[in-house]
């Protein structure tokens, strides 16, 4: 699986003090790629990064407000730009404080997805998307997406729930991972597959990690991995 691009060569970046555990609701729009990232520090910090949008300063603009318990982040596009151009240029980093994360929501038009070192009660990521990356990730994760999409996940714990609507996705989980799985609602299957095959089914009773589809006229593959291409 192709690496996300870290270096590019325009940036902004905004940074907000964080001093007690809080719930972040962010909606970002449309964007090229969207990583979310815990890190131990006491600041929320969102990048703006692009390779060809030498005014990403001024076109792009954070909005960060502090209501109580909640962090509220969004991306406000200015001076003419559209959702297309941002997705077509504008790649979006956010560092959450570990000490400080409480549950976090989250909503993205983004051609990929990444969510890294993490843990809280729950993620709920609301996404149009065609690749959702998990790497040490602890607790629930939710993700809405109505797209055909693959998971992959990377030294993952906890549930993994899918919902989806007339939709067909892979989630990649490494050979020798336990697992349970279950599909819920109304139409939807799961199977496996492996070496892109599909084979009997090879999830672990009582495991602690769990994979679950839910929605309508849904399909779900739950592939076996050999690399470190996705593991639970």
């Amino acid at each position: 699986m192709q690496e996300v691009k870290t270096e590019y060569r325009y940036e902004s970046i905004t940074e907000y003090d964080i001093d007690e555990p809080k719930r972040y609701d962010m909606k970002f729009g449309s964007t090229k790629q969207l990583v979310l990232m815990g890190y131990e520090g006491e600041k929320i910090r969102v990048l703006l990064a692009s390779d060809t949008l030498s005014t990403i300063q001024n076109d792009c603009k954070v909005r960060i407000d502090n209501i109580r318990r909640r962090i509220d982040v969004g991306v406000i596009y200015q001076n003419g730009m559209s959702g297309k151009d941002a997705k077509e240029a504008v790649s979006i980093f956010v560092w959450i404080p570990a000490p400080y994360i409480g549950k976090i929501e989250c909503a993205a038009d983004a051609e990929r997805v990444e969510v890294r070192n993490l843990t809280c009660e729950s993620i709920e990521l609301d996404m149009k998307t065609a690749v959702v990356r998990l790497e040490n990730v602890a607790g629930t994760v939710e993700i809405n997406c109505n797209l055909d999409m693959e998971v992959f996940c990377l030294s993952t714990c906890g549930e993994i729930t899918i919902n989806q609507v007339s939709a067909s996705s892979k989630i990649y989980v490494p050979e020798g991972t336990p697992f349970t799985a279950a599909a819920k609602g109304i139409g939807t299957d799961i199977f496996y597959e492996k070496d892109g095959m599909q084979t009997a089914d090879f999830s672990t009773p009582d495991a602690e990690n769990h994979i679950e589809l839910n929605g309508l006229k849904s399909r779900l593959a739950i592939c076996r991995t050999t690399n470190n291409q996705g593991g639970l």
